[in-house]
């Protein structure tokens, strides 16, 4: 009777476990391994595929468009080590300019609401994923049209969608309570005298599967099927454990074999531990070198691809941008102090301060804004920012202190504005250039005719300026004064080149001048002395 009993329990739990097995998502491309590429015919239209190959021998990404056909060559992985390889085919859909148009407007306003609607009315397509495994061993890719061989044991093997070999005549079927007060082997390679240890339930055979077949028909009761599958059963495929959502034809959660102990551990606080038996904090994530998050927005919703990766390790914490040519845009250096960065509420930023008062509030130190380029590091044309009891802005090219002087080409103003070339403008606001010998090259005398001819091509105006409208002068157009005066550029002038030319001409006036008193003076005095001649006689 017990062993009777037994074996119309086995005979339940076969009807239940070892039923037609999970419905596989509809493919998206037929997979093609052969010896050294695995490559896919797409079975739907699409913009772009994104193939992601993951194993032993490295990781590789690649996309392909529209025109091309996905594959994968052992030969582009830099050690095609043997061992399961997992790859993902991600496809963008071919989207309408107005949907374009629509998602980057939701990107800009912030609207998710635009993104539901596209969805709704069909516009935006779901996400389609299709994953898979496959397998190198001795070099060389496993053949996916293998079939498996009965086992030794009993001669039996599953084949096919949950197909029996050799048939079973007939099934067992009780209308009452089970209760197995012992240990159950369900499959086709159970034996008599089976060796349980301290196994309740075993399942072994060459496919083992447990499905969840609610038959819920009433309207608003759940009714999702489920199915927990262990491991592939085509040649190649993956070993793994998976929980299947069999309605939905989606695999929400898998683990493949040689995870390490403890890859996910929640403890009894409800602390996540990746790769800890230990967590410390609500997610907590220990490896032996940089333990990292990655960020992949996939191009398949419509928008840009982008990624980046948030990490640590004994350097530095960073942000990376992968996709930007994995720039680390953003890193912080163990030892930092406390409130290196600090934003407050009201968007205030303190750096070296918790409690910043202005909108860039650095509180002690100095903020450097380096040249823009390597070659321009020697030329020292930063700023610094510094506090030393004293507010001021200091470069080599520019120092602007609290005291009122500015510096521009030396580091020690004594007037308001100094200029490293000797130029200032004095307290009383009087302009005056730097005119030592010691600045100058090259000296030579104007001469009275050169200065004769550019004062003669002077021609004085008067104007405003385009930015005022008030403001009336008298002067001079840079590109029309002759070239004794002109600036380089002809934009500009210098006013002392015009005094230089003015005094020369006045000096040789004043000589004129002085030469035509003499010979007044002269005929004056010989006037004189013929009157005083003709008056004797």
């Amino acid at each position: 009777m017990r062993m009777g009993m037994r074996w119309m329990a086995l005979g339940l739990i076969v009807a239940l476990c070892a039923a037609p097995g999970f419905a596989a998502p509809q493919p998206i491309a037929r997979v093609d391994v052969g010896t050294a590429q695995v490559s896919w015919e797409p079975l739907v239209s699409y913009q772009k595929i994104v193939l992601t190959v993951s194993g032993p021998g490295g990781t590789l990404r690649r996309e392909f468009e529209a025109s091309q056909r996905p594959s994968f060559d052992l030969a582009e992985l830099d050690n095609a080590a043997d061992g399961a390889y997992t790859y993902e085919l991600r496809i963008a859909p071919v989207l309408s300019a107005e949907v374009v148009k629509a998602l980057r407007a939701a990107r800009k306003s912030g609207d998710a609401a635009i993104v539901a609607r596209l969805q709704k009315e069909g516009k935006l397509p779901e996400v389609a994923v299709q994953s898979g495994s496959f397998t190198v061993a001795g070099g060389t890719l496993v053949p996916a049209d293998l079939r498996e061989a009965p086992t030794a044991a009993t001669g039996n093997a599953r084949t096919g969608a949950g197909n029996l070999t050799p048939a079973i005549a007939e099934d067992d079927v009780i209308a009452d309570d089970l209760i197995v007060q012992g240990s159950a082997c369900v499959g086709l390679d159970c034996v008599s005298g089976e060796s349980f240890g301290f196994d309740t339930i075993r399942l072994k055979e060459n496919n083992t599967r447990i499905k969840f077949d609610d038959t819920s028909a009433s309207t608003g009761f759940p009714a999702n099927d489920w199915q927990l599958t262990a491991n592939d059963s085509a040649s190649g495929g993956a070993n793994k454990f998976s929980i299947e959502d069999v309605t939905g034809s989606k695999v929400p959660f898998t683990v493949t074999a040689g995870a390490p102990t403890n890859s996910m551990f929640v403890d009894s606080t409800g602390r996540l531990g990746l790769r800890t038996a230990t967590p410390v904090l609500d997610l907590h994530i220990a490896t032996s070198n940089t333990p990292a998050l990655r960020l992949e927005q996939n191009n398949s919703g419509g928008f840009t691809a982008q990624t980046w990766d948030i990490g640590a390790n004994e350097a530095n914490f960073f942000v990376r941008d992968v996709t930007g040519g994995s720039r680390l845009s953003f890193r912080i250096r163990p030892g930092a102090p406390t409130s290196s960065i600090d934003i407050a509420s009201d968007g205030k930023v303190g750096i070296g301060t918790a409690s910043p008062a202005a909108q860039l509030h650095v509180a002690s130190g100095e903020v450097r804004f380096p040249p823009g380029s390597a070659a321009a590091a020697g030329n020292n044309t930063h700023f610094n920012f510094a506090t030393d009891g004293k507010n001021y802005i200091r470069g080599t090219t520019i120092i602007a202190d609290n005291g009122g002087l500015v510096g521009i080409g030396t580091a020690s103003p004594a007037n308001p504005l100094q200029m490293g070339s000797g130029a200032f403008v004095s307290a009383g606001g009087v302009w005056t250039n730097a005119s030592s010998r010691d600045f100058k090259d090259e000296i030579q005398d104007l001469s009275a005719a050169d200065a004769e001819k550019t004062l003669d091509g002077l021609n004085p105006v008067t104007y405003k300026y385009k930015n005022t409208e008030n403001e009336h002068h008298v002067g001079f157009i840079a590109e029309d004064v002759p070239d004794l005066v002109a600036v380089e550029g002809r934009k500009s002038l210098s006013p002392m080149d015009i005094v230089a030319v003015l005094t020369k001409v006045v000096q040789d006036q004043k000589k004129a001048i002085e030469d035509l008193n003499a010979k007044v003076a002269e005929l004056e005095k010989t006037a004189q002395a013929n009157q005083a001649a003709q008056t004797s006689n």
